[in-house]
């Protein structure tokens, strides 16, 4: 690859190589080049690091820009920088994947630049793979389910933390639905987050009221009694 297909941009002493740096990452409403995505994760990146650092990650990468298809890739890619921690984890199944772990400003760049526009760590850190710091409320809506709603059912959410003494961080997911983070202590382990003790969140609060349905996978998303 020649120099004029890439833009090397030193940040904290690290180097990162945006290639095609004018390659076109959206292209309807607003033209964005990857250059300008990396430019804007970098402006943005102290709230970025702060959902994302010291955690292993899964990349999607949309390699044709934000307009075309996304491929999940849990492997660290071949050919990253020295500088890039990564870690192992062992999932139920046997398998075990070497994933990404994003420390710093330089870090969220080089993901950026292969395709990483949406971020997608783990609810682990990276000294302790086995016991979750953060549950998540997945709110995804099924058909015939619209913004108001999901809405609604986040701020159902929010009472129902409330009581437990937690404390909620949303974030939109996907084009339609919301997630909603918890941190917790890294006491449990996942089975143990995900059964023991707690109180499903299945919209029966307001299921009077209004629709809470909001599909299967949101649909019974469990919050500890702490």
């Amino acid at each position: 690859m020649g120099k004029e297909d890439a833009e090397v941009l030193s940040i904290d002493g690290c180097e990162v190589s945006v290639t095609h740096p004018g390659k076109l990452y959206f292209s309807k409403q607003t033209k964005l080049s990857k250059l300008d995505l990396v430019r804007y994760y970098l402006s943005v990146a102290p709230g970025a690091l702060a959902g994302i650092q010291d955690r292993p990650a899964v990349l999607k990468r949309f390699v044709n820009g934000a307009e075309g298809e996304a491929f999940y890739q849990k492997r660290a890619p071949d050919g990253r920088p020295t500088w890039l921690r990564t870690v192992t984890l062992s999932f139920p199944s046997g398998r075990t994947a070497e994933e990404v772990v994003v420390d710093d400003a330089a870090g969220l760049a080089w993901i950026v630049n292969l395709g990483c526009i949406e971020l997608h760590p783990h609810p682990v850190r990276s000294g302790d793979l086995d016991h979750p710091d953060e549950l998540r409320v997945d709110l995804d809506p099924g058909p015939g389910v619209g913004w108001a709603d999901v809405r609604t059912v986040a701020l159902e959410v929010k009472l129902l933390l409330d009581e437990m003494g937690l404390r909620g961080w949303p974030k939109t997911s996907g084009s339609r639905g919301m997630h909603v983070n918890v941190r917790i202590q890294p006491r449990w382990t996942f089975a143990e987050a995900g059964q023991g003790g707690y109180a499903p969140l299945d919209g029966t609060r307001q299921r009077d009221s209004r629709p809470a349905h909001l599909g299967e996978r949101g649909a019974a998303r469990r919050v500890p009694r702490l």
